[in-house]
């Protein structure tokens, strides 16, 4: 069987598409998969794409037209990566508030899977999530939206659209209303324990509530924090949701 020079052109820019999407999105970006695995996976996937569905060459002038091609097939994959990615970020945000609110603020670590300092809340937040993905099998779907979008957006027929900027307030708003569902909980039960503590330093102005607010304030966080650990795949939910409406409207934006 003969390999012409346009089939690997075109092998060339089915591997550049999905190699911008495994080094972005979620799951496959996570800094502790070797580069290698992230390689041989784009590499795989490349190989079974360009066997089994049947794509035309695009139309290009000389070297730099075609390098334009490689760029834009490099940046459509990197982008819907990325938008998907985002939305995972949601989770250290919501760690934070909690954190916050409880007094947790000040202890904070290193995620060695995002590469950014974060706190214990949100670590756990993270993790939990990360394993319900695996265990449900959510990064299938992401190696699915990648393939399908080659059935909306055909190779060399990229075109990045420069409302992306909508597309950014949008997440900006979903950002922090999930970050809010998120933490409801204990944000209310923290609330009212703040509420008794203005009332009780009223009425017993000798006592140091400084002392006494934070010793309850842990109590009752890490009491609310256990009632609610059970509801972590309904946060998983509200993730998965916005990584899906993220993906779908940037393949939307660059077609």
């Amino acid at each position: 069987m003969t390999f012409t020079i346009s089939q690997f052109e075109v092998f060339l820019l089915i591997l550049v598409r999905i190699s911008g999407f495994m080094f972005t999105a979620p799951f496959f970006s996570l800094s502790n998969v070797p580069r290698r695995v992230k390689a041989g996976i784009a590499l795989y996937m490349t190989v079974i794409l360009f066997y089994t569905k049947s794509f035309t060459a695009p139309e290009y002038t000389g070297v730099i037209g075609f390098s334009i091609l490689l760029i834009a097939e490099t940046l459509a994959g990197a982008i819907m990566g990325f938008f998907a990615n985002i939305a995972y970020h949601i989770l250290a945000f919501a760690g934070q508030m909690i954190d916050t609110d409880i007094g947790f603020s000040m202890v904070s670590q290193f995620d060695p899977i995002t590469n950014i300092q974060t706190t214990i809340s949100a670590n756990l937040y993270g993790y939990l999530v990360l394993l319900v993905m695996m265990i449900t099998g959510l990064h299938r779907y992401f190696v699915r939206a990648i393939i399908d979008s080659f059935d909306v957006i055909g190779l060399g027929k990229v075109s990045i659209n420069p409302q992306f900027y909508k597309l950014m307030g949008q997440f900006l708003a979903d950002y922090f209303v999930i970050g809010f569902r998120i933490i409801i909980p204990v944000f209310a039960s923290i609330l009212i324990v703040n509420t008794i503590l203005a009332i009780l330093s009223k009425m017993a102005p000798q006592m140091n509530m400084f002392v006494i607010g934070i010793q309850i304030k842990l109590l009752v966080g890490l009491f609310i924090f256990v009632l609610i650990i059970e509801m972590i795949p309904t946060v998983g939910d509200f993730i998965y949701q916005e990584m899906f409406s993220m993906l779908k409207s940037a393949i939307k934006l660059l077609h």
